[in-house]
Parts: structure tokens; sequence; C-alpha cells
């Protein structure tokens, strides 16, 4: 199996925080379709399985209009062989989720909303500068569990100034939706993004790592209660309501990543499109494909599983590492592992490495921790 993400390159205004490429302008909106159109029939070849997951992300994808979304899902019809009941996800922010926006969706093949809540507070949303306030979130989710079945909800914890008891009424919002999906994360101050000016000229405070794990082990506590399962350190999910898009990531699945920005893996190869939206546009209506290309080490590879496999309920397989790669970097593995499965951060099940969830907050270090160096 496969998945393809899409990557949107557009949104009405920028979030404090994020790095993720966009443009806050639409007037190349129909030459960037058209370009990411090209490239999907360009790399047709390059996926030979059943696609099984479409991922719409950016960006703003609920800024484009549901017959725009079904012209791009008839083209991968056309050029890919789809399963019967593929997971086809949208990227929604509450503001664009009009009455009618989210009832013409429901029409569409879309079958699972991942909306931008990221809080019911406005002064948690002021503080990101994003473009809904606590009403619009409200109404939107009001609206879309009305339509929609496969509900993933985003959140975002550790904001300075964020109170235990408003973290834990934030959670209780989305509690009441009855939402399949939680996906929720701790405010990072990445490079050159607006929250890290602010912070480095002192019109913010730096977020806490001290409340980030206080807010990370509230979540764990009341996602629980509430028969979420934990099965990714930031992804919770009532049982058959799991992203099957993520999840394929983190198993190591081949997926095709389309539009400026976007990431392609193969299993021995990772390839990234260049983030300067005219550029490629310019690109694609020359036929040209605006990426660039790694291979992969053997290192490589075990590390990339060490990284994600450590994050989730599945851990990593020993039993794959042996059966892809031989005796001598499973032992590899097992060294690496040894002093964490001494302390107890991990251990075995069924042949699998699994960090224990009270380590979950640790998961970067450990991982960092374990990765081989040539063998």
């Amino acid at each position: 199996m496969a998945g393809i993400y899409i990557h949107i390159p557009f949104c009405k205004q920028a979030c404090y925080y994020c790095d993720f490429h966009f443009s806050t302008s639409l007037k190349n909106k129909d030459s960037m379709l058209s370009a990411i159109k090209k490239e999907l029939v360009l790399r047709k070849k390059e996926i030979s399985d059943y696609v099984e997951t479409i991922y719409f992300g950016g960006g703003t994808p609920s800024l484009l209009n549901p017959a725009e979304i079904e012209d791009i899902l008839n083209l991968i019809r056309t050029h890919f062989q789809v399963t019967k009941d593929p997971e086809i996800t949208l990227e929604a922010n509450p503001d664009d989720l009009s009455k009618q926006k989210i009832e013409d969706l429901s029409r569409s093949p879309v079958n699972r909303l991942s909306i931008g809540v990221q809080s019911f507070s406005d002064e948690d949303l002021s503080y990101m500068n994003r473009a809904h306030n606590s009403k619009q979130a409200l109404r939107s989710m009001e609206q879309a569990s009305k339509w929609f079945d496969n509900i993933s909800m985003d959140l975002i914890y550790g904001l300075p100034g964020l109170s235990e008891e408003r973290w834990a009424e934030n959670l209780q919002c989305t509690f009441d939706f009855k939402v399949g999906h939680i996906s929720s994360y701790a405010l990072t101050v990445e490079p050159k993004t607006a929250l890290d000016h602010f912070i480095r000229t002192g019109k913010y405070k730096a977020p806490s790592d001290a409340l980030a794990e206080r807010h990370f082990k509230i979540l764990q506590e009341h996602t629980k209660s509430k028969d979420y399962i934990q099965y990714e350190i930031s992804n919770f999910g009532k049982k058959g309501y799991f992203s099957r898009h993520n999840a394929s990531y983190w198993k190591g699945v081949n997926y095709l990543g389309i539009g400026p920005s976007a990431h392609s893996f193969d299993g021995s190869r990772r390839s990234w499109n260049i983030t300067n939206n005219a550029r490629y546009i310019k690109s694609l209506e020359k036929d040209r494909l605006p990426s660039e290309i790694e291979h992969l080490t053997v290192e490589d590879r075990i590390n990339e599983r060490i990284m994600t496999g450590i994050r989730t309920i599945w851990g990593i397989s020993i039993r794959d590492i042996m059966s892809d790669f031989g005796e001598t970097y499973k032992e590899a593995l097992m060294k690496q592992a040894k002093k964490h499965l001494l302390a107890g951060s991990l251990y075995i099940e069924e042949d699998h490495l699994i960090l224990r969830p009270d380590k979950y907050f640790l998961a970067d270090g450990i991982a960092s921790d374990m990765f081989l160096i040539k063998v």
C-alpha cells in the first residue's frame, strides 16, 4: 500500500509559530493547481502499489473549493491504482468551514476532516495569531460533527500563560464533540518565525518545558479516561479512528509528496520539492520535476525506523531489522538500546522495542541516543 500527500501552499494569514511553506497571496492559485496536477502525472510511475490514503495538507487546503479538490482526486484515480475505500483527509481551518462548505465537502470524496482548532480560548488564539476566534471554532465543530463521522482535531499546549485549568477546559470542549481523533502538539519555537522574533526581542515569554510537560501529562490522563488510545506520542484515537495516512509514515510505508516543499519516501530514497511557489510552477510548466533526491544509507534507514517507531505503540520491530538488514545491524541496535532497557524506559514485547508511555516526553532524546553510526 502507499499514500499520496498533496501540499496546498496558501494561508489567509501567518500563524506566529508556523514554519511550514505557504503564501498568503492566492493570485497564483490556478497556476499552482495546474502545476500540482502536472507533477502527479509526471510521477505516476513512482507508485506501483495501491494508494490507500490521500492527504491534503498545507498551508490551508480548505481554501480550495470542493470542485478543485474533486478535480485532483479524479486525476489521481485516472493515473494511480486506488483502493476501494481510501482514507481521504482534508486539513481545514474553522474560519473556512461555513455550513454550506461543510455540506458541500460531505458530498465530495473527502471522508475525513482534520480541523486546526488549536484552542477554544480567544486569548490563546490571539497569542498564536490564528485566523479564527473561539466562536468560529465552536460553530465549525458543531456543523462538522453533523456531516462527518471521521474528524480529527488539532490542539496546541505549552503556551506561556495557558493554565492547567484552561488546558483541561480545551480538552473537555474537544471531548464534548465526540471526535474520533485528536492530534496535540507542544508549542515549538522554530527559527525565523514571528514567534522566534518576539521571544528574542522580549515581546513574548519563551515557552517552558516544565509547563509543556505538565500539560502533556494532563493530556495523557484525560484522553485515557475518555478511551482514546495514544498510538503515537502526539496522536490519540478511538478504536477504528487512527489516522491511516500518518500511521503509514511511522510504519515506513512508501508515500508520494506532491506540491512545493512536499517530501516523498520509497524505502531507500527520500526526495523533496523546492520551497518556492514561483519556481515550482515554472519548473513544471517546462515538464521538469522541481525536486532533490537523497539516497539513504543502511544506517539512515535504520535510524529512520528508530525515530518513527519509538514514537508509536507498535515500537521498533527487531525481527524486521534482522530480516531487512542482517544480524550485525540487529546486534548494533540492541547494543544501543541496552541502557534504556536496563533503565526501564524501553521494554520488549513480541520482538518489538517499545517505549513506555511515561517516557514519551523524552522520546526524541532516547531515539537520538539509539541512532547507529556506521557499523
